[in-house]
């Protein structure tokens, strides 16, 4: 089942990846989480990019695993339940991880107490990531539903 994880976390934050970076191109949204995580980082906007992507993997990766536990606590997993999971996780993604908790910790994020003369590398995501495009909840939506989706399938299948 460790393997299903493995494989379906690698599978998952390829489409999840995927889908952001086309919605991104297609001016649906303008978030980019690899720029975001990899920007926590450094100040350089290019290997921003490269760490941030090897960053998103990881976190793929973990966050498969912490599927994998909720399905062996359940002693059930799946496409639809994984989609469950995948929804959950980005409601949580949107409304607390990246719209109170990164600002926070973000060494080059801007926060909604910055003054206007400050001038931060990146503007704050705002309640459900609004600032980054009005379609970017549904496209958070979307993209960790289908993560869910796959981990979940994934997992079933290596069951």
């Amino acid at each position: 089942m460790i393997w299903g994880a493995i494989v379906g976390g690698l599978v998952g934050t390829l489409v999840l990846t995927t889908v952001l970076r086309a919605t991104s191109e297609l001016g649906l949204t303008r978030m980019d989480i690899p720029f975001l995580l990899g920007t926590a980082v450094t100040e350089d906007r290019v290997r921003a990019k490269a760490i941030g992507y090897a960053l998103h993997f990881v976190f793929g990766l973990l966050f498969a695993l912490v599927y994998l536990a909720i399905f062996l606590v359940l002693d059930e997993s799946g496409v639809l339940l994984g989609a469950v999971f995948g929804f959950v996780h980005a409601l949580f993604a949107a409304t607390a991880l990246v719209n109170v908790l990164l600002p926070v910790v973000h060494p080059r994020m801007g926060t909604g107490f910055d003054a206007a003369g400050s001038a931060p590398l990146l503007e704050p995501p705002g309640f459900l990531l609004l600032n980054y495009g009005r379609q970017t909840p549904l496209v958070t939506i979307i993209a960790h539903v289908l993560y869910g989706g796959i981990v979940g399938g994934f997992v079933a299948w290596a069951a």
